[in-house]
């Protein structure tokens, strides 16, 4: 997850020693805003700070975009308990005035569906979850897969005059697409897709994320 919200483009926070944890009433989850973690703090250091078997009430990362300081992003790890209704309102409560741009809850056990309804309809911004098992592999190392980049609006609108075409025009990329997800790609966005290999030419093509 660090390297994840790295090649985002948020920056790193100086690491700072978290506060007591402290639980909301019937909610399994971290306080937040407790931790702001340096994305390049070693496997050791962390350990030394947080132990082999860190507890998730003692961790959530902090961050701000490198180019646009008021784009924060804030991730929370929570518990092996079943993520509930309650548990969700909880976090809206704590975070409803942070100034978000996007939450990422990183679960360790299932959300309810009446929590994941809550999640949707209510926050007024982008909140991603992601099993913790989805993070234990770089998507985006593996050799069988293209090189992406995404684009700025500045170079989509390039990219669309160019060629004379409109947004709809290009191919498809689903928000639950799993590179999509990885980094936190939304409705308009727009990638570069560069295609290589000993066999053949490489060759680029361009999606949109719908």
């Amino acid at each position: 997850m660090p390297e994840q919200l790295h090649r985002h483009g948020f920056r790193r926070q100086p690491p700072v020693l978290p506060r007591p944890p402290h639980r909301l009433r019937n909610a399994p989850r971290p306080r937040l805003r407790n931790l702001r973690l340096d994305l390049d703090l070693t496997l050791t250091d962390f350990r030394s700070l947080f132990g082999e078997s860190p507890s998730p009430d003692r961790l959530s990362i902090s961050a701000s975009h490198a180019s646009l300081p008021n784009k924060k992003v804030l991730v929370v790890f929570c518990g092996k308990e079943v993520l509930k209704l309650k548990s969700v309102q909880a976090i809206y409560q704590e975070v409803l005035n942070e100034g978000l741009n996007e939450l990422v809850l990183v679960m360790q056990g299932r959300i309810t569906a009446q929590a994941r309804q809550h999640l949707s309809d209510n926050f007024p911004f982008k909140v991603q979850t992601f099993q913790i098992t989805d993070l234990l592999v770089n998507i985006t190392k593996h050799v069988l897969k293209p090189k992406h980049e995404i684009l700025t609006p500045e170079e989509k609108h390039k990219l669309l005059k160019k060629y004379n075409l409109e947004e709809k025009q290009l191919p498809r990329m689903l928000e639950t697409d799993a590179v999509a997800r990885y980094y936190g790609l939304g409705r308009g966005q727009v990638v570069k897709v560069t295609y290589s290999s000993d066999v053949t030419e490489s060759h680029v093509t361009y999606r949109c994320v719908m």
